[in-house]
Parts: C-alpha cells; structure tokens; sequence
C-alpha cells in the first residue's frame, strides 16, 4: 500500500449524500461547519438529518430510489463505512442566485437547498476527492455531531480514489463556474434502468457506460463473462463426441446433442431456424428461412462420411422439393476433413461444409461482438467444399473493420485529451478533418474525409453511441467528441 495517510476523526453526513460520493454522482458535501482544504476523515453515513423537508422535497426525484435504499442500510446499532475523503477546496455560499445552478449539477432540489440557506443562513460547499477503503469498517451509531472520532486511527491509501484526477477536475471545473450539465436526459435515462441494472446483465452495462460518460465514475469496463453462454464452449466438443464418449452416450444421443446445439448456434447468429424440421430416421437436421434459405446437416463423430451429401439433397429434396432446394445454400457441419468422393460431391452439387469449431468460432465472435456478423454477407463465403478458411477469412476482414473503429475513437479520445489539458474544455468537439489527420499520422492505409465522416456518422448512431455529434450545416462542418471506448482484444 502507497501514500499512507491516518484518519483520526469520520465526517458526518446523510446516508443519501454518502452513497452519492461513493457512486461518483456528487463531489460537494454540505457540512454545518468550513472545512479546512487538505483535511482528510472517513466518511460516516448517518440516518439523521436536521432538514426539514422531507426527502420527496429535499433530494431530486431521479435520486429517490438511492436515497431510500442508502436509508434502509443504516441499523439502529451500527454503521459501515466504505470511504474517505480529502477535501480539496470549501466555498461559502450566502444568496439564493446560484442556487437553482448549484441544484441542476448535484442530488438536491432548488427549494431543498433554499431551505438550507434559510435555516444556516450561508451553506458551506466542500469538495470532496473521495476514495473508497481496502475494507470497509463497522462503527456504533453515534450522530451526535459534525466530526466523531475514531475508536482507532484508520490506515488509508490513494490507492482507490472514485474518480481519476482528470475526471475530477473537470468536474470541479463545472461545478466551480456553475456550468450546466451537459446531458441531462441521460442522467434521467441512467435513474431509469438503475433499478434493472442489478439484475439484467445488458441493463447493467448501459448503467455503467452511462455514468462513465456522465463523469460519475472514471472505470474503464471490464468485461464479465456471460454464464448465460457457456454453451458456446461445447460447440466443438459437441461435434467431435469427446463429451459423448466421456458420457458413453449412444451414437444417436451424439448426433442429437450436435443437431441441437448446431440449432442452437445457427439461431444465436440471426438465422431463422424452422422448428419444423429436426433430424432423426428419414429427417433434414436443420433449415433456415431468413435471411435466406440453407438446407444445413450435421454429422457429430471423428469424421464426416462417405455419401453425406447425397443424403442431405435427398432429404432436403424429399421435405422441401428440388426447385426450393437447388434455390437454397446447402451446408454440412461436421468433425475432421471429409472423404475425397464427399469433397466431390460438394463441389459439384454446390454444398459447403465447414468443422464444427468453425462454426463455434462464428458464434465466439458473435458474442464478443453481437453486430459485427453481418449475414447477408456472410452468404458470399459459402462456397462449395471445405470452406472453414473463408469462413476465418470473413472472421478476419470484420476484426479488421471493428479495429479500425476503435482506432477512429482512439484518435478522437487522444484530441479530447490534448484538448483538455490546454483549454479546460469538458466535452471539445472536433471536426472531420481534424480527426483524420490525428488519425493518419499513425496509421495506414491512411482515410480520406469522407470515408472518415461515414464512419464517424456510424459510431455516433443512436446504435452505438460511442461518439457524439453536433450536426453542421453540411457534412464538411459537423463536429464529433468522445462518448466511451470500444473495446478490443
């Protein structure tokens, strides 16, 4: 642990304005007494507060939900404390003028905070650099006063500030100058999917993009694995039985396990996939209707055999008639490499065949990335025979688009910065060409304007959202600033 400090004394403050901080949402408190700039306490989270409005009045409406949860932690015994604080710099405020200002960038109502005025006379803003502690600690309830000592002297470190210095000081910067918030419809956005966001796993994360970019929180996105896709691991396994072997499952159980989760996979990458057909004695495996028609069967074991595609146009021939099935893709999805007569066979009838870790690599990418299969386009690299290397090929070429994005991102993000560390800016925008040069100093093949303007159109689509955009009067003047990262690895 680095920059040891030792807290002696906790600072007071509503439950409510605690986990504010805590969140990021805030970076003021608004103690009874001046607080000295360099001062640093614990902070404790009291359920008392001498305001006379109740909370509905005092705390903003997209912050009710929060104020009750922060409330009902609080026992009638003890207290936990996750963080401490550092205060940078205290403000005296004694008239009403920036009040309604003061109340658009914070938790609190205008009229909460007239009333806070009114009953002290000045209100005291301290800025707050908050941290969160290695461990939380547990203390009696004791809300007697402003500052409380500590039963011990409590270790801290910078380690584990909230927000990174940048974030902060453009926050304080705003606050400070009494600038509007910039967005306020998505702080209103971010009150509403709070609540799903501790169970819904895409809830979850739109919550956490929204409050990087609000500069409620400076964390760069880890991303979790979903549990809910760790079928996608079996794929191959699947397909070659080692699952079944290990299991001495039947050679029918192995080939139904495969058509399913083959079904499974096809379903997962847009297709869809007929429920009426599924395999078995004189059955077609699969058959997918849109975006458009592919007879598809599938072959679990080591190898795929002899006369495989002679059964699939008989059977795709028999349930579908041979006018709908010659108009259709036809794929074979197997283990190993093919025998020569099925290599022939597939070429001249027009089949695919790719191995079923190529198909579980489709749908690998899928998940790590859910639009970047586009299947419309996918449908050119189905040729006839053994095409797992065009598959790879048309897994290779969209890398290489969603690269190119992130980098175009990247060059927008790196502006922002520079940007910031001269003139204070909180969001600088930045037209077409500015971009494309930062851009093709360090990278090849090098954009033009206007391949750069189209795909800037596209990642500040409402879509995706990655870059933001103030519409000019033609598309030469538009402007474009950061939003949030898209992560590659």
């Amino acid at each position: 642990m680095s920059n040891l400090i030792l807290l002696n004394t906790a600072l007071c403050l509503p439950s409510p304005d605690v986990e504010a901080l805590l969140q990021g949402r805030i970076i003021i408190a608004l103690p009874h007494t001046f607080i000295h700039p360099g001062r640093s306490f614990a902070l404790y989270p009291s359920a008392t507060s001498i305001n006379v409005l109740p909370n509905e009045q005092y705390y903003k409406s997209n912050f009710l939900t929060v104020t009750q949860k922060a409330i009902t932690q609080i026992t009638s015994e003890t207290v936990w404390i996750q963080s401490w604080g550092k205060c940078e710099l205290c403000q005296i405020l004694n008239n009403s003028e920036s009040l309604k200002a003061l109340s658009q960038l914070n938790i609190w109502t205008t009229k909460g905070l007239q009333e806070i005025l009114l009953q002290r006379k000045h209100i005291f803003l301290a800025y707050l650099r908050v941290y969160l502690l290695s461990q939380p600690i547990e203390l009696p309830v004791n809300p007697q006063s402003q500052f409380i000592s500590l039963p011990d002297p409590l270790k801290v470190s910078l380690d584990l500030p909230v927000l990174n210095d940048r974030t902060f000081a453009q926050r304080k910067h705003q606050l400070e100058n009494r600038q509007p918030p910039l967005h306020p419809e998505l702080e209103e956005l971010q009150s509403a999917i709070a609540s799903l966001a501790i169970s819904q796993p895409a809830a979850k994360q739109l919550d956490d993009d929204l409050k990087v970019f609000l500069g409620w929180s400076s964390d760069k996105l880890i991303e979790q694995p979903d549990p809910n896709l760790a079928w996608i691991n079996d794929i191959a396994k699947l397909g070659d039985r080692s699952i079944e072997q290990d299991e001495k499952k039947s050679n029918y159980q192995a080939g139904t396990d495969f058509e399913n989760i083959a079904r499974q996979s096809l379903e997962f990458l847009g297709f869809k996939v007929e429920s009426g057909f599924r395999g078995g004695a004189g059955g077609l495996d699969l058959y997918c209707s849109k975006p458009y028609p592919i007879v598809c069967e599938c072959k679990a074991g080591r190898l795929i055999p002899s006369r495989t595609v002679e059964e699939l146009l008989k059977l795709g021939g028999m349930h579908l008639g041979k006018a709908q099935l010659l108009t259709s893709a036809k794929l074979v999805i197997g283990p190993g490499h093919p025998s020569t007569d099925t290599l022939k066979a597939a070429k001249e009838w027009e089949v695919s065949i790719i191995n079923a870790m190529t198909l579980q690599k489709l749908v690998e990418f899928k998940a790590k990335y859910p639009g970047a299969i586009n299947l419309v386009e996918l449908q050119q690299y189905l040729e006839p025979g053994q095409i797992d290397y065009k598959i790879d090929e048309y897994i290779h070429k969209a890398e290489r688009e969603i690269k190119l994005r992130s980098q175009i991102i990247t060059a927008v993000k790196e502006l922002s910065e520079q940007d910031n560390e001269t003139s204070k800016a909180i969001h600088p925008s930045f037209t077409v060409t500015e971009i494309r040069v930062h851009y093709n100093a360090t990278h090849n093949p090098r954009l033009n304007d206007e391949v750069a303007h189209d795909l800037l159109i596209e990642l500040s689509s409402p879509l995706t959202s990655y870059l933001g955009r103030i519409k000019g009067s033609d598309w030469n003047s538009d402007r474009f600033y950061f939003l949030r990262d898209l992560l590659i690895n």
